[in-house]
């Protein structure tokens, strides 16, 4: 029987140090789109604002949540995100060529942005069901890998590579933490040769140009190219100090493309240049650095494959958004958490944050057993 599964929450047990982070990384997010607005809060930096807070104090509901709520919830919800991926597929919103959205009224609701958190809650609640001589048998491989490819594949059809990506990413982190043999996944990149091939073949046009477009910038700098190239231009000149708080040009004068959504470093990084970009990077750090120490010393070991994946979403998010913007990587569209425009990376964001708390607060009530 499950008792005390909400556990009374006083200030004084908030992770008080984690929320200041996200609070400040947030804040400086609003900064930057108040500046790329033209030193306005509208169109972006004020809804921005609103959002966090909410999605702040979702964060904190679920702080209150003990592991044994976490694990009766996993299944569930992995059920009816499926089931949403499903409906986006047949009454979904269409939006910038894609079918992403449910239209609830009053709110847009994105199921692919959830499932990044609860790939790693379900895969984590698997492993914790499978006997550890097992472990290292097909019996831990098929299942994960199923779990993981209904998602990816139905997100990949709407069409969402970024997101589907991500998905797959954060499932494969929670396999390799399990501690599945290392010869899978060097079978794996082995395999993924012809498998890309035939991935390739389905990727549609504008797909592809970006992958093409990240080999070769220059082929179409003022087409295909444009992006990445105004991206670079805007990070190159703002030099180590930048050029100052509404001082950018690649972004106020409309060079900068999506300069408030997947390019918003390229923004911040014109006008705060190399020490604005190396104290947000710090600040990423920090919360990922807290991630993974909430996993070192959880005393489960869904606790623990559950805080470590959640850290490297956190990571894949930050990561992959940073080579994009830098040219390191194709455009896939993965924004930068908490600073891009949008509600539903901050949603997820602090999802995960809320998750992460709940474990971190649970280890210190935990008693182990024996026996």
């Amino acid at each position: 029987m499950i008792r005390n599964s909400l556990v009374p929450l006083p200030l004084a047990q908030l992770p008080w140090r984690i929320i200041l982070l996200v609070t400040a990384i947030t804040g400086f997010g609003l900064v930057v789109l108040y500046s790329a607005a033209g030193g306005s809060l509208r169109p972006w930096a004020l809804g921005q604002g609103i959002r966090f807070a909410l999605f702040l104090a979702l964060a904190i509901a679920l702080s209150r949540l003990d592991e044994a709520r976490l694990k009766a919830a996993t299944m569930p919800a992995y059920a009816a995100l499926l089931v949403a991926l499903v409906l986006v597929e047949l009454i979904g919103a269409v939006s910038g060529g894609g079918q992403r959205w449910l239209d609830l009224g009053i709110v847009r609701l994105q199921p692919s942005e959830l499932m990044k958190p609860v790939i790693v809650l379900v895969l984590a609640r698997f492993y914790d069901l499978v006997p550890a001589g097992e472990i290292r048998t097909l019996r831990a491989v098929w299942p994960a890998l199923l779990l993981i490819a209904v998602p990816a594949a139905m997100i990949l059809v709407q069409p969402d590579l970024g997101t589907a990506t991500m998905v797959a990413a954060g499932g494969v982190a929670v396999m390799f933490l399990a501690g599945l043999p290392l010869r899978l996944f060097v079978g794996a990149i082995a395999a993924a040769v012809p498998l890309g091939a035939a991935a390739w073949a389905s990727l549609r046009d504008y797909q592809r140009n970006r992958v093409l477009i990240f080999l070769d910038p220059d082929v179409d700098p003022l087409g295909k190219g444009y992006h990445i190239s105004q991206s670079k231009i805007a990070i190159g000149s703002g030099g180590i100090a930048g050029k100052g708080f509404l001082h950018g040009t690649q972004s106020h004068l409309a060079y900068l493309p999506e300069g408030h959504t997947d390019f918003v470093f390229a923004t911040m990084a014109e006008e705060w240049g190399l020490l604005g970009g190396l104290v947000l990077i710090a600040a990423f750090l920090a919360l990922v650095w807290w991630a993974l120490r909430v996993a070192m010393h959880a005393p489960t070991r869904f606790a623990r494959l559950t805080a470590a994946g959640l850290s490297a979403t956190i990571f894949f998010y930050v990561a992959v958004n940073l080579m994009m913007v830098m040219g390191l990587a194709p455009v896939v569209g993965i924004p930068l958490p908490l600073v891009s425009y949008g509600g539903s990376a901050v949603m997820t964001v602090m999802i995960v944050v809320g998750i992460l708390a709940a474990l971190d607060r649970s280890r210190h009530s935990h008693r182990p057993r024996f026996g």
